[in-house]
C-alpha cells in the first residue's frame, strides 16, 4: 500500500478521537474540524509507520494544534456583544449534542482557564493522557504540566462544601427549576418558587423597568417566556452554591445566582453584565 495511503488509514482510524479531544479544548465543532486538519497536514509530513505510538502522537500534535489557536483567541478575545446573540437562533439539535458530549457549565469555566492549564486538563483529566504526553503538547516538563493539571481541577470542582447533604438538596431544586424553565411547567415554577420570591437583574440582563419582580406568579410566568433561553442554561456552581450558566454554544450569556431558603427558592439574581460576569467565580464541582 503507498505510503499516503496507510498514513490515511491511520489518521482515519484516529480522527473521531482527535475531534473529540479538540471539541473539549477549543469548545467549537468548526474550530475542532480545524484543528484536526491542520493535525492531518503536519501528520502527513512524516511517516507514521517510524512512530511508537501513533494514537499518542496524532493526541500531541492536535493538542499543540489547539494550544496555539488558544493563545490566538486569547490575544483577540470575542467582543462581549458578540456573545450576547438570541438563544432562539441556536438549533437544538446542536444545542443538544454540545451539552451531551461536552456541557456548557464545563466549557464556561474551561474557557476561564489558561490555554496551558486547559490542555493540560482536557488531556489528563478528561482523555486519560499521560502526564509525559501531556508536558509534551503543552511543551514543559512533567512536574510543571501535573501543575497546570492540578491548578485546572480545582477551578472546575471548585471549593469543596461543608454540607454535603445540603448543597445536594439545593442542587436539585436548581435542576428542578431549570427543567421546569425550559418545559414552562408552570405548576412546578410555583411550587419550587417562594410566594415573596424576588427576580433582580443588572442593567444588560434587563431594562430599567423590570429590573426588580416579586411574587411567586410573576416570577413564574416571567420565566416561562424565556424557555428558549433556558435551553441554553445549565447547573453550576455559582460564588460556591448552586445556580445556573446560561451559555449558548457553551459561551457565557448570563449568569443566575440563586437563594433558598426552607427548600424554596426565595432570590434569583440575573447577572449578565461582563464585569460582573468577570468576578463571579463559577465551577462544575467533581466530575463523573
Amino acid at each position: 500500500m503507498p505510503r499516503d495511503h496507510r498514513v490515511a488509514e491511520r489518521f482515519d482510524a484516529d480522527r473521531d478521537h482527535l475531534r473529540a479531544v479538540a471539541h473539549r479544548m477549543l469548545g467549537s465543532r468548526d474550530e475542532a474540524d480545524d484543528a484536526v486538519q491542520e493535525a492531518w497536514l503536519r501528520a502527513d509530513r512524516i511517516d507514521l509507520d517510524t512512530v511508537e505510538n501513533p494514537t499518542g502522537w496524532l493526541t500531541t500534535v492536535t493538542a499543540r494544534v489547539c494550544l496555539d489557536m488558544l493563545r490566538a483567541r486569547r490575544a483577540r478575545p470575542v467582543p462581549s456583544a458578540a456573545l450576547v446573540e438570541a438563544p432562539d437562533a441556536v438549533e437544538p439539535e446542536a444545542e443538544a449534542v454540545l451539552a451531551e458530549s461536552v456541557g456548557r457549565a464545563l466549557l464556561v469555566v474551561l474557557d476561564r482557564l489558561s490555554p496551558a492549564q486547559r490542555v493540560a486538563f482536557v488531556l489528563h483529566d478528561l482523555f486519560a493522557v499521560p502526564f509525559e504526553e501531556v508536558a509534551a503538547a503543552v511543551d514543559r516538563s512533567v512536574p510543571a504540566a501535573k501543575k497546570l493539571a492540578s491548578r485546572a481541577r480545582e477551578r472546575v470542582r471548585g471549593t469543596p462544601v461543608t454540607d454535603p447533604a445540603r448543597h445536594a438538596g439545593h442542587r436539585r431544586i436548581v435542576a428542578a427549576f431549570l427543567a421546569a424553565s425550559r418545559g414552562g411547567d408552570l405548576d412546578t415554577l410555583l411550587e419550587l418558587l417562594a410566594p415573596d420570591v424576588v427576580r433582580r437583574a443588572d442593567r444588560v440582563a434587563a431594562p430599567a423597568s423590570a429590573r426588580s419582580v416579586r411574587g411567586a406568579r410573576q416570577v413564574a410566568d416571567e420565566t416561562r417566556e424565556f424557555a428558549a433561553r433556558a435551553r441554553a442554561g445549565e447547573v453550576a456552581l455559582v460564588d460556591g452554591s448552586p445556580g445556573i450558566v446560561i451559555a449558548p454554544r457553551g459561551r457565557l450569556l448570563a449568569v443566575l445566582r440563586v437563594r433558598i431558603d426552607g427548600g424554596r427558592i426565595s432570590e434569583v439574581d440575573v447577572i449578565a453584565d461582563p464585569a460582573r460576569l468577570s468576578r463571579v467565580a463559577l465551577a462544575v464541582g467533581p466530575l463523573p
